[in-house]
Formats: C-alpha cells, structure tokens, sequence
C-alpha cells in the first residue's frame, strides 16, 4: 500500500501528536474516542525522530499498528491500540522464590514453573507469556543429543546439516520436493496433469515422478483431489478458511482455532475427496505464518505426522529435515514469527531451505525477484539444485502457487528444469511424506529400485472404486453469507462445509 506524508508542519505536529521514542509507527494517544474507529482517524499513523512525521495510507487501507503495514479494512482490528505494548520481561530464576518449582514474574511475584508460556497468562503483567521464543521458555526444548536422539523416529544435528545415519553422500539420492498450496481446480489441473506431472517424466524406478498439494478448502474441486492422491501424489491441509490477518495464525489462533481449522480440513478432504484420513499425515500453514506452541499441541493430540511452514535462514549447505524432539537447529526466520519452543518427539518439520538469486534469498519460487527472465528462472533453479547436490544433498523443496506458471516463459523454464533433472540417475522428485519415510531408513541409492515407500502402488484398494465422475453441489454458506460451489465424489451436503461444525459442516 501506498503512503502519504501529512501536509501539517512538524512543529504544530509535535503540539497535537505526543512523541513515542521507539522508532516504530505509532497512533495519536489524543484521539477523540469518538473518532477511533473512523476510516479517517485509523489510516493515519506517526513516527517520531526528533520531530513528529505524520503518515496515511492509501485510500481504502486502515493502518495495522501490530504488523506496521497499511492492509484492508477487513484485516485491521486494532484501531484502538496506540502503539503495540512491551511485555516486560520475567525474573525467573532472579527472582529467587521460595519453592524451587517456581519463577518470577516481571514484578517478582512467584508462580509455577509450568505456567511459564503455556498459552495463558498467569502473571499480572503478562510477562509469563512475552519472552517464549526457543531462546528465553524456561520449559524450552534441549539442545540435540545424537546419542539418544535415534532413528526412526528423532532425528537432530546440531546445524542441521547432517545426512540421516551419517550415510556418505555418494549414496544418497537427491531428493526434489515439488508443492503446491491453496485449492486444486481447473484452474490449475491441467498444469498438473498435461504440464509437469507427465506420464513420460519418470524417477529411475520406472515410477512417475510426484509432489505434494496443501490443499485449502474454498474452490477446491474434490474429485480432481482424490485423482491427484490415487495417482500417487500426497495430499495434505492448508486450513479451511486461508483467513487474514496473517499475524493471526501466530499471534491469536487458539488450540482450538488450530484444531477447527486443519483437523477440520483434514476430514472436508476425506468426507468429500475419499483421501484415507490416516493418509493426511501434513501441514502448512497460510502465509507461512507458525502458530507457536498451539500449532504443535494440536498436531501432537491429532496425530499429524510433519509440518512445513518454517523457513531456515540461507545456509551453504542447505538444513535435512528434522524431529522437534529437540531445540531446532536454526534461528526463527521473518518477522515476529512465533516457532515452537517446546519438545514435540516425533513431529518432523520439513524445514523450507532458501532459494539464492542476484543477492536475494526467498522461501516460495513466487517470492523470488518478478523480473527475471524464463532462462533467468532457469540458471536460478539449476544453481539451486547444485548448491544441494554438490554438498549435503539435502533435499531441494520447490515451493509454489501456481500464479507464478501463468509467465509462459517461467513454465517452459520449470519444465527444462525437470527434464534435464529426470535424466540423473540420482535424482527423485518425491513428496514430503516419501522424503520422511527415506530418512527414518536411509537407503542407499543402488537398492532404491526395492525401497517400497517409493513404489508405484495406487492409493486406492482393490476393492475401491475411483470417483471419475463428479458432482456439482451449489450450496449456500450462512458464514460467507454468499453461494459457493463444492465439486465432490459423494453426495452433496445440505449447506457448504466450514469451520465449527461435524466434518466442516455449516
């Protein structure tokens, strides 16, 4: 969004709007409580160095005081926040309390250990819940110890940049991860079907080559999902609603938001695309945005086999995928991102390496600089896959909306990628859940043609039969209070599925 200077001069400014000395965008303490909540009075923002700079936003944006940006109207909900409050930091041990189980609060009042960043502030002054990043819960995970931390199921390294079983690296296939987020419709089908995943384009075991879909739910045709998982392909959760703000997912989401949200998708998927539910095994979250400890409870509770929302700062060479187990091996990467801090055995997290392009770094391809050229796009994905290929080969993930594909230039440079990548001896494009399952029994590269996981098995059973025709439900969602389609293998539902209710039912 756009931004405006005020025209009033800096002097009489200061006058009308107190100074805040903290460097960050701040609102008018002085506000009439009348006038708060006017498109007016919340587009205007200040900061102050030295003297008072006063600000506006684009025409139809209010100012969101927590995120620092300009956004819709529809995503700002704190036009009566002044300026985003410091929670002071606890004692803890400084406090020093009586009973050895206790900590201190900012203002030395001694509560139990255990209420220390659980979720719920306990602390009059909040500071319990402040200061819960991996570095500062007093209930933190530890660091990795390899001589517990065992395969199959934990897996750690103190950078992150060990290969499962200290396998030498001429025995280990390079893996490439190819996923998509948000709905599966005609949209995109036939660049899934007539563009990358080709019959022709094939692993070394004869078997095609796959990718993981993290599917939302509005416009998501369920019959194109169930293809998509009986061919081989993984399909995971992205949430129902994909809802804003983004610092909703980490700041606000509740356990049992997280649980409506994904364990609720989670079933949607099963109920109207015939996925096996115990074949859900992902996630990631909208915006990329980790939702803390709460994240992590909820998928403990439902079983929820990995995660892939956490971006790892660059690094040559690239970070394996590990178990939550343990303290992660990387720093929390963007911006008031909230990663767990506890110990969460068994859970992997997918970790998103960067990609590195003209001094730039970025997460999802679509991230990266918009002005490249197709060969550009190219030369990027090819120096990429060296970087894995040449050192660790930790596996190569390529992250996608399939927005970026309607370049032309930027298809046909995907797939020369995949072409040339297909002819490598060493090389599998594999989805998260067949990347896990290598790591909790590495193979070594010449005996992969028998490592079952990787086989060309269908989803379905025998006994099953594939939805190869659809139905078209128009149905009516009381929440979006707007009609919506649902293209579904079975009958259709008497209202749209959404959140709160059995199976995501209105």
């Amino acid at each position: 969004a756009g931004l405006v200077v005020g025209e009033i001069d800096h002097y009489h400014l200061k006058l009308k709007v107190p100074c805040r000395e903290d460097g960050r965008f701040y609102r008018n303490p002085k506000t009439a409580p009348e006038k708060i909540w006017t498109t007016s009075e919340c587009s205007k923002y200040y900061l102050c160095l030295v003297n008072v700079f006063g600000f506006k936003c684009s025409v139809g944006l209010l100012f969101d005081v927590n995120r620092q940006i300009c956004d819709f109207k529809l995503n700002v909900d704190n036009c009566d926040i002044i300026a985003e409050e410091k929670i002071p930091r606890p004692l803890l041990e400084e406090a020093e309390c009586d009973n050895p189980d206790h900590l201190g609060c900012a203002d030395g009042t001694c509560i139990s250990n255990e209420f220390f960043c659980d979720g719920s502030i306990d602390c009059a002054d909040g500071s319990d819940e402040g200061w819960c990043d991996p570095d500062h819960d007093p209930n933190a995970a530890l660091p990795c110890d390899p001589r517990t931390c065992k395969l199959p199921d934990c897996f750690c390294s103190r950078d992150g940049t060990l290969i499962p079983n200290h396998l030498d690296v001429s025995q280990v296939p390079q893996m490439i991860l190819i996923t998509f987020d948000d709905a599966i419709n005609a949209e995109n089908w036939d660049l899934y079907t007539q563009h990358i995943f080709t019959s022709e384009r094939k692993n070394p075991n004869g078997c095609p080559i796959r990718g993981s879909f993290y599917v939302s739910h509005q416009y998501t045709n369920y019959q194109q999902t169930q293809k998509l998982w009986n061919d081989g392909h993984e399909i995971a959760v992205h949430s129902i609603t994909h809802r804003g703000p983004e610092d909703w997912w980490s700041n606000n989401a509740t356990v049992e938001d997280w649980f409506d949200e994904m364990v609720g998708q989670a079933n949607i998927i099963n109920r109207f695309g015939g996925v096996r539910i115990e074949d859900i095994r992902g996630m990631r979250v909208p915006f990329l945005r980790v939702g803390w400890n709460r994240q992590f409870l909820m998928m403990k509770e439902f079983g929820f086999v990995y995660d892939s929302s956490m971006v790892a700062p660059f690094s040559d060479p690239p970070l394996w995928p590990y178990t939550l187990d343990h303290k992660m091996p990387h720093q929390c990467t963007g911006n008031k991102q909230r990663c767990p801090s506890r110990s969460y055995p068994g859970i992997w997290e997918m970790v998103m390496n960067q990609l590195s392009i003209e001094g730039y770094t970025c997460a999802m391809v679509d991230s990266c600089p918009p002005h490249l050229s197709g060969n550009e796009v190219y030369e990027m994905l090819m120096h990429n896959f060296k970087r894995h290929y040449n050192s660790n080969k930790a596996p190569y993930g390529l992250y996608f909306h399939t927005t970026w594909f309607k370049k032309p230039e930027y298809l046909a440079a995907f797939k020369k990628f995949i072409d040339e990548m297909v002819k490598l001896s060493d090389v599998w494009f594999v989805t998260n859940w067949q990347a896990i399952q290598w790591m909790r029994n590495p193979t070594p590269v010449g005996q992969l043609n028998q490592f079952e996981p990787w086989n060309c098995t269908r989803q379905l059973e025998p006994n099953e039969i594939a939805c190869n025709i659809g139905k078209s439900c128009k149905l009516h969602s009381r929440v979006l209070q707007a009609d919506r389609y649902l293209y579904t293998c079975y009958e259709c539902p008497k209202q749209y599925p959404w959140i709160r209710n059995e199976f995501g039912l209105d």
